[in-house]
């Protein structure tokens, strides 16, 4: 069984869409573990109401985050990490360990809008404010630079005028929920089917 951890901070609507369309339709892969970096996230419950295992890494319980959830992988014996909304940088052996093995979902089309202080409502701020005519969402491996890793996939749609960072967010949500489990079915196969 091919083994995923899903790292979130908040509503987790990216973990339901991994949930709804791996964890419960495939028959060779499981979301083994959710981690997140706050108690109060709402993805914690989406994850309880499938029985899968869930764990708080923050930095106020935890000296070195990326070193406990490496541990907490390898106890699980996960395959493969996605970032889904998670709001803190991985770094250490963590990302020598699963290097390749680390997957990001960012609302932008990078390398544009990405790196420190570009998340969330930021990010569609910053598309508005430039007057860029396209945004979207990339998934790409993490690495040790923000939102430097090589991109796997884009989907781009177009910036409308009516725009505002709030409806912008919307449409690119939408998108996020459809390339991100395209992209793990991807990594499932390239791995299954060899």
């Amino acid at each position: 069984m091919f083994k995923i951890a899903v790292l979130v901070s908040g509503d987790g609507s990216n973990l339901q869409a991994i949930i709804d369309q791996i964890h419960c339709q495939s028959k060779v892969a499981k979301i083994a573990l959710v981690i997140s970096s706050a108690s109060n996230a709402y993805a914690l419950q989406r994850a309880q109401q499938y029985h899968i295992p869930t764990r708080v890494v923050s930095r106020t319980t935890c000296n070195n985050p990326s070193d406990q959830i490496l541990k907490l992988c390898q106890q699980a014996k996960i395959d493969l990490i996605v970032l889904a909304g998670y709001l803190s940088i991985l770094t250490g052996q963590l990302l020598s360990l699963y290097a390749h093995k680390i997957i990001n979902i960012h609302p932008s089309l990078l390398p544009d809008f990405g790196g420190y202080g570009m998340y969330g409502m930021h990010v569609h701020e910053a598309v508005i404010k430039a007057r860029a005519k396209f945004s979207g969402c990339t998934v790409h491996f993490v690495s040790d630079g923000v939102d430097q890793g090589a991109i796997i996939a884009q989907v781009k749609i177009p910036v409308l005028a009516t725009d505002t960072p709030h409806t912008l967010a919307q449409r690119v949500l939408v998108q996020e929920h459809e390339l991100l489990p395209k992209v793990i079915q991807q990594i499932i196969d390239g791995v299954t089917k060899k």
